[in-house]
Formats: structure tokens, sequence, C-alpha cells
């Protein structure tokens, strides 16, 4: 069996490392980070290939995993339901499949506070040069180290990060801090807000030692927003202490004066509801939108996987599952090839379209609040609401039309046109 170094722990790199080594190959995953991953992340969609991927590793797939829920609702302005869409799914968090991932993976095998700083190819393998002077051999490199690869950006320079035209406020609020009234009315479904322009998605999730009992969860939400990226986005992006963050901001570092606005516009554009998650969840972040594509993702014995190849709008909720979608098809291929050029050949014949087709979904569901950006309106990019309920973060490959729906209009009159996305 080969020796398989994976750069990046985060969840696409410990599937690809758990499914692995499973296969019998000696495994070992270069992490940047110092510390402990556990707790970053908020909400993961869950699809059927997620559970496959999961599956392949050991883990035990049922109601544990997270929380499930059977309907989606759309909420106006003043709180009331104007779309229902019968829709069972189980809903996780990004805690929670880190914890069963890096609990399977034994500690042998994960190099904490290793960044790779440059790859050297070597005849039948590769020689990976970290930040801190060590050095690792293999005879395949897997890069999973997410959107601002270090890997993609030596072997496919041209391949960036595009900026979407808006930005998307994320959190996790407390089941026990809410209302009675929020807790009947949207805290177990898919939850919608779709102000003029914008969006908001919310669902449950466990909450803290990823307990799913009743009272001890939280909710999840992401409130898309338009930004442009040389005024508000450079904005949002500078802290308090006026230091600009270009690549992301860390949550604690987020603006005071921008997370009180955004609860304000909250209070006048969203369901009451949605407005007391906002003004409970105790340290929302922020996250800049952006594509990724490909042309290519192996590179003679170096394999690019998840974010390292591809990303796609959030819209799509398939981020996690596309990334154990790319680790299995990287076991079959090495499986069927062995553990070298041609099995990465293979791997990237089998995946450069189905993620490009997730990219291109995510595009399509986002048009709407890109429209913003470039001028043209948000109703010149139209879809209805029970469109959105049926087609956010689901998967695809697999995304069979649900037979059960109601819709109705608002309560009271509203100026603008009902066409989201």
């Amino acid at each position: 069996m080969a020796r398989i170094l994976i750069a990046g722990g985060s969840l696409g790199g410990l599937l690809a490392a758990n499914i692995l080594l499973r296969d019998g190959h000696d495994v070992q995953v270069l992490e940047q980070a110092a510390r402990s991953l556990d707790g970053r992340g908020a909400g993961i969609v869950t699809h059927a290939a997620l559970m496959r991927g999961l599956a392949r590793v050991g883990v035990v797939v049922d109601e544990s995993l997270g929380v499930r829920v059977q309907s989606r609702v759309a909420l106006d302005a003043n709180g009331d339901a104007i779309a229902r869409v019968a829709m069972p799914q189980l809903l996780t968090s990004w805690s929670r499949l880190h914890a069963l991932l890096f609990e399977a993976l034994p500690r042998s095998r994960w190099h904490a506070g290793t960044s790779v700083a440059r790859v050297e190819p070597q005849a039948g393998g590769v020689r990976v040069h970290s930040a801190t002077g060590e050095v690792f051999e293999g005879e395949l490199l897997i890069a999973s180290d997410g959107i601002r690869s270090t890997v993609r950006a030596q072997f496919a320079p041209d391949a960036v990060p595009r900026y979407a035209g808006y930005v998307a406020w994320r959190g996790v609020c407390d089941e026990a801090a809410l209302s009675q009234h929020t807790l009947d009315s949207v805290f177990d479904q898919f939850g919608f807000g779709l102000p003029a322009g914008e969006q908001l998605i919310g669902y449950p999730v466990a909450g803290h030692g990823n307990l799913t009992t009743r009272g001890q969860r939280r909710y999840n939400f992401v409130w898309y927003r338009s930004a442009d990226e040389q005024g508000a986005l450079r904005e949002l992006l500078t802290d308090a202490d006026g230091q600009h963050h270009a690549l992301g901001i860390p949550p604690n570092k987020v603006s005071w004066r921008h997370v009180a606005a955004m609860r304000e516009a909250g209070r006048r554009l969203l369901a009451p509801q949605f407005a007391e998650i906002l003004e409970k969840t105790a340290q929302p972040f922020l996250q800049p939108i952006y594509d990724l594509t490909s042309q290519r993702i192996a590179f003679d014995r170096v394999a690019l996987m998840g974010d390292a190849a591809f990303v796609a709008r959030p819209h799509v909720g398939m981020g996690v599952t596309k990334a154990a979608q790319d680790a299995m098809a990287l076991s079959d291929c090495i499986r069927a090839c062995g553990a070298g050029p041609q099995a990465l050949q293979a791997y990237e014949a089998s995946r450069l379209a189905p993620c490009l087709a997730v990219v291109q979904r995510g595009r399509e569901l986002g048009a709407y609040l890109q429209a913003q950006r470039l001028g043209t309106g948000p109703h010149s990019v139209s879809r209805d609401t029970d469109s959105v309920l049926r087609l956010t973060a689901v998967d695809v490959s697999e995304a069979a039309q649900p037979a059960c729906a109601e819709v109705r209009p608002p309560a009271t009159p509203d100026t603008h046109p009902k066409t989201y996305s």
C-alpha cells in the first residue's frame, strides 16, 4: 500500500484520510492549525452522498448525527408563514462531524501546526516542505487545504476565488434563549426570510457538547446581503481597531458597529422570529461569498479536492457532501489504478463535471442577490417563493421535487413583488 499525504485536516481532509486509511494506506494529515479545530463552523445540511462517505469512514449514521426537520417554511416581515414545503432532512453541524471524523483517525496520523510551504515533485512521489522546515515524503499528495490552498496556488495559479458580490452573516443561537413563539413557529423547521434582494435561511442543529435533546439545541442562520467589493465589503472586513482582514475576518474581530447595524436591519426587514434569533446570537460572524472553479485537479502525483478544487456558494448546501464525493472517488480510483498518476487522472475525469455543476447551481441560486451588485435590480432575476424553498440546499444529483407544498400570499399588502432567489 502507498504512503499518502493529505494537506488540510478540516472535514474534507479527514474524510479522505479516514477512507484511505481504511483502504490500508499509510496516511499522514498535515494541518496548519496548531490547536484543535473543534467548535469551528456552524450548520451543515446532509445529503445521501455524505451519509455514504461517513459510512465508509465507519461512522454510525443514525439520528444522533444531528437534528431532523420535516418541513420548510417562509416567513414574511410580519412573521406569518407565506409558504410551506414538506421536505424531511437531517441537519448537523461542522463541530459534530469534525469530532466524529477526528476520533476515527489515530493521533499518530495527525501533524498539527504543519502548513505546506512548497511541494517538490520526485521520481515516484512527492516531497512536501512545511513552513516550519519539516519535510514529508509520499507517493501521493491530496490537497484539501481550502479556498486559499497553497498547493493549488503552486500547481494551478490561474484558479483563484471570485467574489460574488454579497456576504453571509452567520451564527448559532441557543434554543433555551428563544421565546416560545419563535420555538413554536420556526425553530423545528428549515426557515426562510426573503426581503427584497436578500435571503435568510435557518435551521436547528446540535447544541454545546453536540447535544440534540430538546432545549439543548441551537438554531443556525445564514443571512445573505449585498456588499460592494471596494466599499461595503472592505468596511465589513475592517475591525474596530482599523485593521483590514482581506482574506476573511475572524469572528471575534468583526466590528461591534457592523454587528449592531446587522441586527437593526434584521428588525426592519425580517420576521420578528428571525430578528430575535439575530439579537440573541452571542457572536455572529461574516463570510464573503466566493466561487472557485478549476480546469485541472490532478497534476501527476498531486490532486486537489474539496474547497481547494471547487467552491460553490452555500445556497446549494453541498460543500461537505462534495468533499465526501471527492474522497470516495479518490479511494475508488486508487483501488482501480494503484496509487499513482493514472489514478489521479481517473479521479479528475470523474469529478470535474459534477463539481462544476454544483458551482453552476450555486450561481443560479445566487443570481438574484448578485443582480444587486451588477446594478440590474433584484427583480431582473426572479424566482418564486415556492421554488426557493424547493431548490435551496438540495443535492443537484438527487434533486427530486417534493410533492407537497402550500403557498399563500402575505396577510398584508406588500409593495415589492414576491420574486426571490
